[in-house]
């Protein structure tokens, strides 16, 4: 064990302690509750942290909506380039608490894992971010300028944080941008993360009657916007399971890493007897293509069944894009495609929700090249390319603001993890293996001449 091995190892009992404290704050971000005393007090534990970790002028930004960013910079050794490290503090909702095998506001270990809301995304994260910076200063200090940006909105749309670097660009300003917000295939194997998919959201409405009415009486010739939905949300598939909306390409490769099948199903856990979807490869499916998704769907419920036909039907639908596919346009021909298709004149009401786009990285410079060598050490001199079936919009948001910087994706993520899911879990082995390679990334890339920000 190196020096640097050796001093992110002497973190971990800390991160332990730090994630269990970071967990503890309930972060879940509503605009509508903005600001929010818990949210607000996760973002002021964040930036006390960051300075204590040694960028000294760490503080909270409130940003336009209404979330609390955390930033900071510590500049280098003179000449040096500027890499600004972000992660998100703001988490999913638990979901019922019922369904977790432990609180999901306290860490706990079970099987060698943490498990906990946000201990893989994207608290763990910011635990292996200070990690890595303690480590540097405890084996020869930064050898390049830091700056931070952690953010408090990214799962609902991480808006504030994009007109933040409209406002005042140079506060995010770097020669690297390190999003940690992705993840590996599997335990002890690194990966960069080189695309990530686009998201449009709409919701669609459909009434067919003024009340609801008895399906006795009137069931056969009134226009049920419940069954009408149903045959309006069938068009938008096809029989091989692609997704289908007109005037949207559907057809497009993955050239990288491959996604095998069984460990698809297994990733998913697919019940026995179901088939995959859609007529590419895994990877294609689920990093290269658009897929849609059904992600709400308003109706009764069977607890309150009645013999009545509803005068209303509703659901919101979520639209992954291929990563070069532009988002305005998508929506555009999203909407289009489900008024085209209203069945019997039902009044349709189609309203756009969120949307963002997708990114691709090119996988060269010396940034890259740095981070790439960083992670193979200790990995046999293997780093796989992924993609991200998910969307990060803030990363199109940063690339059009600095163009000739480079944005690297990874992370402490691993489909053990299941975030977002009830029992969201990290491998602490994660945290130290991302931590140690980040140092090592940090410290290569230091090398390389750039004007200091």
């Amino acid at each position: 064990m190196d020096s640097l091995s050796a001093a992110v190892a002497t973190q971990m009992d800390r991160a332990r302690t730090e994630l269990t404290e970071l967990v503890a704050f309930p972060s879940v971000f509503d605009p509508a509750a903005a600001p929010d005393p818990t949210c607000d007090a996760a973002a002021e534990w964040v930036a006390r942290a960051f300075a204590d970790a040694g960028i000294a002028d760490a503080r909270t930004v409130r940003t336009s909506d209404g979330s609390l960013a955390v930033v900071g910079h510590q500049p280098g050794p003179d000449g040096s380039p500027t890499v600004l490290l972000y992660s998100h503090y703001d988490v999913q909702p638990s979901l019922g608490e019922e369904r977790w095998s432990s609180p999901p506001w306290a860490l706990t270990e079970r099987d060698g894992r943490w498990f906990g809301r946000g201990t893989a995304d994207c608290k763990g994260n910011v635990i292996m971010h200070l990690a890595t910076l303690r480590a540097l200063a405890a084996d020869g200090g930064l050898p390049c300028g830091i700056k931070i940006v952690v953010e408090g909105s990214e799962e609902f749309g991480g808006g504030g944080l994009a007109d933040l670097v409209t406002t005042e660009p140079e506060l995010l300003a770097a020669d690297a941008i390190a999003i940690a917000d992705a993840g590996n295939p599997a335990v002890g194997r690194p990966a960069i993360t080189t695309s990530l998919r686009g998201l449009t959201i709409v919701d669609v409405e459909l009434r067919g009657l003024a009340g609801d009415v008895h399906s006795g009486g009137f069931g056969g010739a009134a226009p049920d916007p419940l069954v009408g939905l149903v045959a309006l949300l069938a068009t938008l598939h096809d029989a091989a399971g692609d997704t289908t909306v007109d005037g949207l390409a559907n057809d497009q490769r993955w050239t990288g890493t491959d996604f095998a099948p069984e460990r698809f199903r297994a990733d998913a856990q697919v019940v026995e007897g179901a088939e995959l979807v859609g007529s590419g490869s895994v990877a294609d499916q689920v990093w290269a293509r658009p897929s849609l998704t059904i992600t709400a769907l308003d109706a009764t419920p069977r607890s309150r069944a009645i013999n009545a036909v509803p005068a209303v039907a509703a659901a919101r639908i979520a639209l992954r894009l291929a990563p070069e596919q532009d988002a305005a346009a998508a929506t555009e021909a999203l909407m289009a495609h489900l008024r085209a298709r209203v069945p019997w004149g039902l009044q349709a009401t189609i309203t756009p929700v969120e949307r963002g786009d997708g990114f691709a990285l090119a996988p060269d410079g010396p940034a890259y090249e740095a981070l790439r060598g960083a992670l193979a050490q200790g990995a046999g001199g293997t780093v796989e390319l992924l993609g991200e079936g998910g969307t990060i919009p803030l990363c199109a948001v940063l690339h059009a603001a600095y163009p000739d910087a480079e944005i690297l994706l990874y992370g402490i993520e691993e489909p053990r993890s299941r975030i977002h899911a009830p029992d969201e879990s990290v491998d602490p082995r994660e945290i130290e293996r991302t931590a140690l390679a980040q140092a090592r990334f940090l410290r290569a890339y230091g090398a390389t001449p750039r004007s200091p920000r």
